[in-house]
C-alpha cells in the first residue's frame, strides 16, 4: 500500500482568481501539474543568478507551476470549443425512426415468448391469472423502460454516450477511481471533458468524492461492478440470438406437419450460422433494411393486438388496476413469484436504449419509445391476453395462435426478420462493449475491423464473432427449448439493470447533486423492483440460469486479471523510470552516437523517462538524433478532437532533441490513421509546439527586460538562455489575460512594448536550427522502438498472485494482439528489446 501511495498522483485544491476582481472560482487540479522532470536550477544557472531570476519569475507568474502539456491543452481547448447546433425536428424524427431498427429489436420480439414462459409456471384457471399477468407486464414496461430509462437514465450520458463503461468514465472524471494512475490535468482541457465541478457548499458530493478516492476497496468494488455489467451484456449477446431465432422458427411447429424439436434446432442453427457469417460485411450493410422492417413489425403488433382486443375481450383493460397483481400473487403464491422470471422478459433489451445512445440522441430514443414502441407493445400484450381469456389452452404458442390465419405467413416472415434484427443489435452492442473495455485497459487486445468510413461505431471483432456463434449453437443444441433459454436470459437482463441503477445513483449523488430524498427514491423504487425480479430468476439457476452466470464469471475473470496485471505493470514502470539527473550526466550524446533519424519510443508513461530507454542505450551502438517518447493514452471521454490529440513537451535541454508526446484517444475513438498519416500528424504537431515554445520564451524574456530595465542572465548567456528555455514552459501570457493591480492586461503591455520578438520568430536562429535538424531527421526516416515487457511476480509474493500474474496474465499477453499490430506500426521499421518487471 505504501508503494501505491508513492505512485498515485496527489490531489490538491487550488483557488485561482479570474479577472481583476476579488472573486475567485475554485476548481480541482492534480498535484501532477508541478513539473517534476525539469532540470534543477543548479544545472542550468549559477547560484548567484538563480535567486533573483527565480524570484522575478515567481512574481511575474502568479499561478501554480504547470506542465507544458497542460499549457498546450489549455490553448487548444480555447481555440476549438464545442459549438452545438440546434437539431431540426425532422432530423430528430428521422433518428427516432432509425432507432426502431437498432435499439428496439430485442424488446420488440419479446411478445413471441413472454406469455408462453409465464404460463408455463402458472396454469390459467380463472380470469385473475390472465389479468394479473397482463397487469404485471404492463406495469413492468411502464416502470423500467419508460420511467427509469427514458426519463432518468438517458440523462446520465457521457457526452451522448451510454452504457456501463460510459457511466464509469463519467464518475472517473469527478473522482479518481480509475485504477490506472495515469490521469493528467491536461485531460480536463479536452472539449468533451470539461464539466461543472462540485461546489464547496455541497459537502455531500465532496465527501463522497473523498471516500471514493481514498478507499481502494471501493475503487475495486466499483470496477468489479462495471466489469460484471459488461460481462452480463456479453452474455446477452449469446442468449439473445438463440432465444429470438428459436422463438420465431417455433411458429412452424403448428403449421408444418412433422416439424418437431429436432427440425426446430437444425433450422435455428442454420439461421444463426448465416447471421454470424454476414457480420464481417458490417452493421451498415447488414442493417440497411432494419428500420423499415421493425417499423412494419411494430405496426403489425399493434394492429393484431387491437384486433384481438376488440374481437375477443376488451374488458382486459381492467388490468390497468394494479389490484390484479395482488390478487394474482394471493391466488398462485410461490408459482406467481416463479412466473416473474417470465414476466421480466417483456423488458429484454431495455438496456439497449442506453447502451446504443451514442448512435442517436436522447430525444430520438425518447420519441421512438413513447410514441411507437410503448403503445404497440401494450396493445400486443393486451390483445394476447384477450385471446387467452377465450382460449386459455393456447398459452404455449399464444403469439402465432392469436394471429389471424390469413396473416400467418407474412407475420412469420416478419417475426423471423425481427428476430435476426434483435440478434444483430445485441451482437453489435457486444462488439462495442468489448472495444470500450479494451480502450480502458480492461480487456486483452484483439483485432478490430472498422466496417464503415462514416460511422466509427460500426466495428467487427472476428474472434468475438465466432466465439458468440459457437456459444449460440451450443446453447440451442443443449436447451432445445425457448422456455429453458428464457430461464437463463432473465438473469443477464436484470443483472445489467441493477448495475446501471447503482452507477446512476452514484452519478446523482456525486455529479448531479440531486436532493437526497429524490436520490433515495431512485434505488428504492426501481432497485427494489429489480431485486424482486432478480430473486425470481435466481431461483431458476438449476433450470438453465447457471449459463449466464458462468459466461459472466469467465469474462469477469479475464477482464479483471488483465486490468490487475496492467496496473501492476504500469506501477512498475513508474517506479523504475530513469531520473533526469542520469541523462544530464550522460550529456547530449546520451553516452552513445547520435545518427540522423527520428526514434519513436512507445511506452505507457505520461510522465518520466521509461526504464526501457536505458535498455536501448545499452543494446544499440547508436541512437537517433531526435527521440520522441510516444504514449498512446485512452482518456475517459468518448471522443477526442484531432486538434486536441497530440500534446508535446520537451525532455531535457534543447541540444538533447528529446520530446514527450501523449497521444490521446477516447474510448469510442477509432484509430483510422496508418503509420504514414500518424507520422505526418505527429511531426506537424511537433513543429507547432516548437514555434509556440519559442514565442512564449521570447515573451517571457522581454517581460523580464522591460520589468528590470536591464539584460537578464538568461538573455546574456546563450547557453543559460537555452537551458532556461527548456527548464519549463509556463502558461502562455497571451493566451490567458493576467491583470495587474491597475487592471491593465500584462499581455497587452508586453505585446505593445516589444512586438518584434513575437512577430519575427522565423528569424530566431535557434528555432530555425532546430526545425532544420527536425526536417533532416524526418528525411532519414522513422524507427519504432518497442518494448517487449514481461511481468513476473516476486518470489515472496502470495501463491494466488503468482498464479494470476505468472500464468493467467502471461497467457493472455501471449495470445492477445501484439503491440506492434495494435499500434499500426510497420514491421520493417521496428527495433524491439525485452525487459522483465517484477511486481
Amino acid at each position: 500500500m505504501e508503494e501505491e501511495d508513492k505512485i498515485e498522483e496527489s490531489s490538491v485544491r487550488l483557488l485561482t482568481s479570474v479577472g481583476s476582481g476579488g472573486g475567485g472560482e475554485s476548481r480541482w487540479v492534480d498535484g501532477s501539474e508541478v513539473d517534476s522532470e525539469s532540470p534543477p536550477w543548479s544545472l542550468s544557472e549559477e547560484n548567484g543568478a538563480r535567486e533573483g531570476f527565480g524570484s522575478m519569475r515567481r512574481r511575474l507568474v502568479k499561478k501554480p507551476k504547470y506542465d507544458s502539456l497542460d499549457v498546450e491543452a489549455m490553448e487548444i481547448a480555447g481555440a476549438f470549443g464545442d459549438h452545438s447546433k440546434d437539431v431540426s425536428v425532422w432530423h430528430t424524427l428521422a433518428l427516432a425512426f432509425q432507432t426502431l431498427g437498432v435499439v428496439y429489436g430485442d424488446m420488440g420480439t419479446s411478445p413471441l415468448y413472454v406469455y408462453s414462459d409465464v404460463f408455463s409456471k402458472v396454469q390459467i384457471e380463472t380470469e385473475i391469472d390472465v389479468l394479473g399477468a397482463l397487469s404485471l407486464v404492463m406495469y413492468t414496461i411502464t416502470l423500467i423502460p419508460l420511467a427509469k430509462y427514458v426519463f432518468v437514465v438517458l440523462k446520465a450520458n457521457d457526452n451522448g454516450e451510454g452504457g456501463t463503461f460510459a457511466l464509469y468514465s463519467l464518475i472517473s472524471r469527478y473522482a479518481k477511481v480509475n485504477m490506472l494512475p495515469n490521469r493528467q490535468p491536461a485531460d480536463e482541457q479536452i472539449s468533451s471533458f470539461r464539466l461543472k465541478l462540485p461546489t464547496p457548499e455541497l459537502e455531500r458530493a465532496l465527501q463522497l468524492k473523498d471516500i471514493l478516492e481514498r478507499t481502494s476497496s471501493l475503487k475495486t468494488l466499483l470496477l468489479l461492478l462495471v466489469l460484471m455489467g459488461t460481462s452480463l451484456i456479453i452474455g446477452d449477446g449469446i442468449l439473445t440470438p438463440a432465444i429470438s431465432v428459436m422463438s420465431a422458427v417455433s411458429g412452424l411447429q403448428g403449421e408444418i406437419h412433422g416439424f418437431g424439436e429436432s427440425a426446430l434446432v437444425i433450422v435455428s442453427i442454420i439461421i444463426l450460422v448465416a447471421l454470424f457469417s454476414i457480420q464481417r460485411f458490417g452493421t451498415g450493410k447488414v442493417g440497411f433494411m432494419f428500420a423499415p422492417v421493425l417499423a412494419l413489425w411494430f405496426f403489425s403488433l399493434g394492429s393484431i393486438g387491437l384486433y384481438n382486443l376488440v374481437k375477443y375481450d376488451i374488458s382486459v383493460v381492467r388490468a390497468f388496476n394494479p389490484i390484479y397483481i395482488y390478487l394474482f400473487f394471493k391466488k398462485n403464491g410461490k408459482d406467481a413469484w416463479s412466473a416473474l422470471g417470465g414476466c421480466v422478459l417483456c423488458i429484454t433489451g431495455a438496456e439497449a436504449m442506453f447502451a446504443d445512445l451514442g448512435h442517436f440522441s436522447v430525444k430520438a430514443i425518447q420519441i421512438a419509445f413513447t410514441l411507437v414502441v410503448f403503445p404497440c407493445l401494450l396493445l400486443a400484450y393486451m390483445g394476447q391476453a384477450a385471446y387467452l381469456m377465450k382460449y386459455p389452452d393456447s398459452a404455449n404458442r399464444i403469439f402465432y395462435d392469436s394471429v389471424p390465419d390469413s396473416l400467418f405467413w407474412p407475420v412469420f416472415v416478419l417475426a423471423a426478420l425481427a428476430a435476426m434484427i434483435a440478434s444483430q443489435a445485441m451482437i453489435s452492442a457486444t462488439f462495442s462493449c468489448i472495444k470500450q473495455a479494451m480502450a480502458l485497459g480492461c480487456f486483452p487486445r484483439l483485432k478490430i475491423i472498422h466496417t464503415s468510413r462514416k460511422r466509427m461505431g460500426q466495428i467487427y471483432i472476428p474472434v468475438i464473432n465466432w466465439f458468440l456463434m459457437i456459444m449460440c449453437v451450443v446453447v440451442v443444441s443443449i436447451f432445445q427449448s425457448t422456455t429453458d433459454i428464457a430461464n437463463a436470459y432473465g438473469i443477464a437482463e436484470v443483472g445489467v439493470m441493477l448495475v446501471s441503477s447503482t452507477l446512476v445513483t452514484i452519478v446523482m449523488l456525486l455529479i448531479w447533486q440531486t436532493n437526497l430524498l429524490l436520490v433515495l427514491c431512485f434505488p428504492l423504487v426501481f432497485g427494489s423492483v429489480e431485486l424482486l425480479y432478480m430473486s425470481a430468476v435466481l431461483s431458476k439457476i438449476a433450470e438453465g440460469g447457471w449459463l449466464p452466470l458462468a459466461f459472466a464469471s469467465v469474462f469477469l475473470c479475464v477482464m479483471y486479471i488483465w486490468n490487475y496485471g496492467s496496473v501492476l505493470k504500469y506501477r512498475s514502470e513508474v517506479r523504475e523510470k530513469i531520473s533526469m539527473d542520469f541523462l544530464l550526466d550522460l550529456g547530449s550524446t546520451l553516452g552513445t552516437v547520435r545518427v540522423p533519424g527520428i526514434g519513436l519510443l512507445y511506452n505507457e508513461l505520461v510522465q518520466g523517462i521509461p526504464s526501457i530507454f536505458g535498455q536501448f542505450l545499452l543494446s544499440l551502438p547508436a541512437i537517433h538524433s531526435t527521440i520522441v517518447f510516444v504514449c498512446i493514452k485512452y482518456v475517459p471521454v468518448p471522443m477526442v478532437r484531432l486538434e486536441e490529440r497530440f500534446l508535446f513537451r520537451r525532455v531535457g535541454p534543447k541540444d538533447y532533441h528529446m520530446f514527450r508526446c501523449v497521444t490521446r484517444y477516447g474510448y469510442k475513438d477509432v484509430r483510422k490513421e496508418d503509420h504514414h498519416v500518424f507520422e505526418q500528424l505527429l511531426v506537424a504537431s511537433l513543429e507547432k509546439f516548437l514555434r509556440k515554445e519559442a514565442q512564449d520564451l521570447a515573451l517571457e524574456r522581454n517581460l523580464l527586460e522591460s520589468d528590470l530595465d536591464s539584460v537578464s542572465v538568461a538573455s546574456r548567456d546563450p547557453e543559460a538562455s537555452g537551458s532556461y528555455g527548456t527548464e519549463e514552459l509556463k502558461i502562455p501570457l497571451m493566451h490567458e489575460r493576467r491583470f495587474d493591480e491597475s487592471g491593465t492586461s500584462a499581455s497587452e503591455e508586453t505585446t505593445s512594448a516589444l512586438p518584434s520578438s513575437v512577430m519575427a520568430l522565423d528569424e530566431d536562429p535557434s528555432l530555425e536550427y532546430e526545425l532544420s535538424a527536425l526536417r533532416e531527421a524526418i528525411d532519414s526516416g522513422f524507427t519504432y522502438l518497442l518494448a517487449h515487457g514481461d511481468v513476473r511476480a516476486k518470489k515472496k509474493s502470495f501463491f494466488l498472485k503468482k498464479l494470476v500474474i505468472n500464468y493467467f496474465y502471461a497467457f493472455l499477453r501471449r495470445n492477445c494482439r501484439a503491440g506492434a499490430a495494435n499500434m499500426s506500426v510497420p514491421h520493417m521499421n521496428i527495433l524491439q528489446v525485452g525487459m522483465t518487471y517484477m511486481v
